[in-house]
Order: structure tokens, then C-alpha cells, then sequence
């Protein structure tokens, strides 16, 4: 089938470039009713002189638009340029007429989703970075990048996004919903690292006596003791919300306790009776119990820091047998929890360097301890290094 050949761009007057709009979209249709479709048009634009008129011409236009088009790349990038740029001159709150175009966008079959993202990208990047259209343009970015199942394209970072929520004029009830937008689409993804990175932002943003703030602390807090590889959980602490999970839901809270402070012997103290609360959240006993090991190894060498880290000692904290010390000590260095040199023959872990679980009080002490150790270290360097340059002064005097 012929198509006809149209360049969009910004010049000529406006009966011009609507003509121009309408000519594109008339490609959609079969070739022998484009000329019916497009007089319509052309009749009524001979009269436009106001600005309500304009607005009328361009709610014309705007209803015939359905997806993309039937053009090349760059046609379709000109056509919604320019459509835009229209809108945004005739129309100063433009979120209505917004509305249907972001879904006709949006709705473009997936081998043509590269240029539909441009489009979006363009909108977004066209309006003032305190536009609060900003957040709806990019949650259609976002729910086209999930059901076409490459959310990895967007690149998004949480630095960005913070930005983004800092410069939006929307409310914080918006911005909390913007945030479950990401949470909810990590989490399609298949990326639960990341949705639980955005439920810590999402649930900051809520009031923390609300009862959505409470059930989202709740899964925050389930989230974080399910995945493999979240240690951290004295950031969950700082969250006013999470603390409120302690009058709503104290079981749970006492178990978050157990991940932050706790050991082996506390797990499974709490755990005793408790396989309800683990049903609810659905979370796995032999999951936490591997976690809580890791954990406890992790505390462990943090108070030998420099020191070696007899097998035996590990064994009975872990109460695991002492020949399964060396895997369980290479888990939590895989883990990022430990650093530090095992050693076969004198069966323990030179501790290097490890993790603190929580940076309080006693961890800031401890810290103390070890400059001024390291202070006196360097002193007693020092001075075997004077001792040998007066020496060798003497020498060769």
C-alpha cells in the first residue's frame, strides 16, 4: 500500500501544522478515504482565528491519534513533538488532555516499543523538572517497560528518583504513590532487591500512623528477612513506620529484633511456637536459620577484628560440627559480612575486617579502641624508624 510522504516540522502557521497532524494520522486509514478524512479538517481550519478555536481543531486531532502511526522513526518523533508543543501552547494544564494520549502511546505493539519510549522520553525531558506531569509521563514509561519486560532499559537509579521526588510540585501522597509504582514494577520484574530499595523510600514517605504505612512496614519487614542477601536491618530502625510495627504486629517486630541484635540461640528461642507469623509472611525457617548463622558469625568476627578465629569457637556459635566451619566461614565472606584468611592448619579464621550489624553506642567505642591501638602502632613505627636513621647517622659520621 502507497503511503503518503510527510515531513513534521515547527514552521508555517498553525492551520499548517495541524494540517500536517491530521495528513500523518490519515496514514492509519486505507488509502482511498484519507481525502474524505482529511476535508473535514481542512473546511474547518479556514476560520480558526481564536484560541478556542484552536483548541477545538487540535481535540480533533488528539481523538484520531491511536498508537504510534504508520510512519518511519524520525516521523513519528516529529509528529509528537509538534503535538505537543501545540498542546502545551493552547492548553497551560494540560494533565486531562494528557490523559488519553499517554494511553494511546503506551498501547504500541512491543517491536515498536524503542520509539514509543522516545516519545515518552521527549515529553518528559520537554516539561520543567517541577511539572508535576513529570511523575504521570514516567509512570507510563514505567508500565510500558513492565509489560513489555524490559524495565532493565530505563537504567533508573535511586539517587534519580530522589531527585525527581525533590524537584515534582506534587503532593507527598503522590509521591508516595509514584514510589509504589517502582516497588510494584521491580517486583513484576522479578527483582526484589530492588522493589525492597524502593519500599524503604515508599515507606518512609508515609504517614506512619496510617494503615497503609502499617501494612507496608509489615512487608518491608518480611521483604528484608526473606531476601538472601539483605544483612542490614538497622536501616529498617530509622523508619517511624517499621517502629510502629512493634503495637501492631509485636511477634514480627520481636523477630526483626532477634536479626538485629540476636544470635542463633535467640532465633530459635523466638521461633518456638511461631510458625503462624512465619505462615503469614511467608517466610521460611530454614531461609532465617541460615541467615541468623551468617549473622552471628558476622558478630562474632567483629569482636576479633586482627585476631584469629578458633573453628571451635565459630562450631558452637553456629552449632554446627566443626567440619562444616570452613563452609559456612566462606558464605559469609561471599556475603560481603567478613573479610579475612582461613587457615587449615591452625584450623581458624584470621579476621580482617567484618560487618557491624547496627553502628551504635558500643560499636563507636569499639572503633576508639582500635585508632588509638592503631595510633600507638604507627607511634612505635616511628619511633624503630628514627632509632635506625640516628644510627646509621652515627655510622657513617
Amino acid at each position: 500500500m502507497a503511503s503518503d510522504s510527510v515531513s513534521i516540522f515547527a514552521e508555517g502557521t498553525f492551520e499548517e501544522q495541524i494540517l500536517e497532524l491530521v495528513t500523518y494520522v490519515a496514514r492509519t486509514r486505507p488509502e482511498e478515504e484519507r481525502a474524505a478524512f482529511i476535508a473535514p479538517f481542512q473546511e474547518s481550519l479556514k476560520t480558526v482565528e481564536s484560541d478556542d478555536a484552536k483548541r477545538a481543531a487540535l481535540q480533533c486531532v488528539l481523538k484520531e491519534v491511536n498508537g504510534l502511526g504508520d510512519g518511519s522513526e524520525k516521523e513519528v518523533e516529529g509528529f509528537f513533538n509538534l503535538l505537543y508543543a501545540h498542546l502545551f501552547a493552547l492548553y497551560p494544564d494540560t494533565k486531562d488532555q494528557l490523559s488519553g494520549l499517554l494511553t494511546s502511546i503506551s498501547s504500541t505493539p512491543a517491536d515498536r516499543s524503542p520509539i514509543a519510549y522516545r516519545v515518552l522520553s521527549n515529553l518528559f525531558n520537554s516539561l520543567p523538572r517541577s511539572s508535576p506531569l513529570r511523575s504521570v509521563v514516567y509512570t507510563t514509561i514505567l508500565n510500558l517497560a513492565v509489560a513489555n519486560d524490559d524495565l532493565e532499559t530505563l537504567q533508573l537509579s535511586q539517587s534519580e528518583v530522589s531527585k525527581w521526588l525533590s524537584e515534582w510540585d506534587i503532593s507527598d501522597d503522590e509521591k508516595a504513590a509514584f514510589l509504589k509504582a517502582l516497588v510494584d514494577a521491580f517486583a513484576k520484574a522479578g527483582e526484589p532487591a530492588q522493589s525492597y530499595a524502593y519500599s524503604l523510600l515508599y515507606v518512609q514517605r508515609l504517614p506512619a500512623s496510617s494503615d497503609t504505612a502499617k501494612s507496608a512496614a509489615a512487608q518491608l519487614i518480611a521483604d528484608a528477612l526473606r531476601l538472601p542477601s539483605t544483612f542490614d536491618f538497622d536501616a529498617l530502625f530509622k523508619l517511624d513506620a517499621v517502629i510502629a510495627v512493634k503495637t501492631s504486629d509485636p511477634e514480627l517486630f520481636s523477630l526483626l529484633q532477634v536479626f538485629l541484635n540476636g544470635g542463633l540461640k535467640e532465633f530459635e528461642a523466638w521461633q518456638a511456637g511461631k510458625e503462624g507469623v512465619l505462615t503469614k509472611y511467608n517466610l521460611d525457617s530454614t531461609s532465617l536459620t541460615r541467615k541468623i548463622r551468617l549473622l552471628t558469625l558476622a558478630s562474632l568476627a567483629s569482636q576479633h577484628v586482627g585476631q584469629n578465629l578458633a573453628y571451635t569457637t565459630i562450631s558452637t556459635a553456629l552449632s554446627i560440627p566443626v567440619e562444616e566451619t570452613e563452609k559456612w566461614t566462606i558464605d559469609v565472606i561471599r556475603a560481603g559480612l567478613v573479610w579475612g584468611k582461613l587457615s587449615q592448619n591452625t584450623q581458624s579464621l584470621l579476621v580482617t575486617r567484618a560487618t557491624p550489624r547496627k553502628f551504635e553506642r558500643e560499636e563507636w567505642e569499639l572503633l576508639e579502641k582500635r585508632l588509638v591501638a592503631w595510633k600507638e602502632g604507627l607511634r612505635s613505627v616511628l619511633e624503630v624508624v628514627a632509632g635506625a636513621k640516628r644510627a646509621a647517622g652515627v655510622q657513617s659520621a
